[in-house]
């Protein structure tokens, strides 16, 4: 039997692999995007979804492996975690983080949606493929709003109105993005590298949840305690950087961008498409309560960023408090 000392160092050196190499591969994809010249703010996408890499990747492993809780765990948790570190935190160490209020609007179209579904799949009242159909078609329109030029979505039949005001959304949004990213173009290089740093993303994502369950398993640990609490706060880690980076550089926009798409693409990739593929088992009162302060948090964040154009100091300490409350609870109903 393996020991519980080979144990967390083999989750440890797989963290830090995992982590580690997710970040070259973001500045791969970047440059790659910036060759085939996508939008600002379709490359932040696009940047967001390789820095999910490992929690994506940890919560598919446990689904495959019919440990449904603990990959729903790792995606709720993440996405409550990135919420009180991407904009709770950033705002307490930046002081004030300033938004517009066209991207509040724009990012909230987005993640309410994509939150509410999240609650109604794993309480079981919406089953995994209908989720799966409702978050895809919000993130290929919030997507297409990005990428497409005003003319073309006017010829799909948008009030004018609506689509000056999506213009100037995204407007607004890529201004925040562009030196926050600005990649150089990509060579074939650049291509090769990316692929290489999935395959070790990848494979240490799996290292790291194996050695986690199994000393979950040995030491009567809930499911939901690992998912939501341990392998969420360790894969998100990068974000949470990247975001107090970037809030303290005043780039308000990218820090909430950032956390927004980091949850929607979270929730597609690591809980709909593999829950419509292997299911997401029987529904449990802790995961529908964490399903349920994602979105309860998620409101509570945007509300307060378009009240105050920006979310303050105070803002931070309750979103963060919010998120202490959240793991307590947690812990009680495991």
């Amino acid at each position: 039997m393996t020991s519980d000392a080979l144990l967390v160092a083999l989750f440890l050196l797989a963290a830090v692999l995992s982590l580690g190499t997710s970040w070259i591969l973001v500045s791969r994809l970047e440059r790659v995007g910036a060759r085939l010249g996508l939008p600002e703010a379709v490359l932040g996408l696009v940047a967001a979804l390789a820095a999910d890499a490992p929690e994506i990747t940890a919560a598919v492993t446990a689904m495959v492996g019919h440990q449904s809780h603990i990959g729903a765990g790792v995606v709720i948790g993440s996405n409550v975690f990135n919420l009180a570190a991407l904009l709770g935190l950033a705002a307490l160490v930046a002081g004030w983080i300033a938004l517009h209020r066209r991207v509040i609007v724009l990012e909230a179209a987005v993640a309410l949606p994509v939150a509410g579904v999240t609650v109604a799949t794993v309480a079981g009242a919406l089953p995994p493929a209908g989720g799966l159909a409702i978050v895809g078609l919000v993130l290929l329109l919030y997507a297409a709003a990005l990428g497409l030029p005003g003319a073309l979505l006017r010829r799909l039949g948008l009030p004018s109105g609506l689509v000056r005001w999506i213009s100037l959304a995204v407007r607004e949004e890529e201004l925040e993005l562009e030196p926050s990213i600005h990649p150089r173009p990509g060579r074939a290089a650049d291509v090769l590298t990316a692929a290489g740093a999935v395959i070790v993303v990848v494979g240490a994502s799996v290292g790291m949840e194996e050695a986690a369950s199994h000393l979950g398993s040995r030491h009567g640990i809930p499911q939901i305690v690992v998912g939501a609490l341990i392998l969420a706060v360790v894969t998100s880690i990068p974000n949470a950087v990247a975001a107090i980076y970037l809030a303290r550089r005043g780039r308000g926009t990218a820090t909430l961008s950032t956390a927004m798409n980091s949850n929607a693409l979270n929730v597609l990739a690591g809980l709909m498409i593999p829950g419509a593929v292997v299911g997401l088992g029987a529904s449990s009162p802790a995961s529908t309560l964490a399903a349920a302060w994602y979105l309860g948090l998620t409101a509570f964040a945007l509300a307060c960023a378009y009240a105050a154009t920006g979310l303050r100091r105070l803002h931070g300490i309750l979103i963060v408090s919010a998120y202490a409350a959240f793991v307590g609870l947690v812990l009680a109903l495991a």
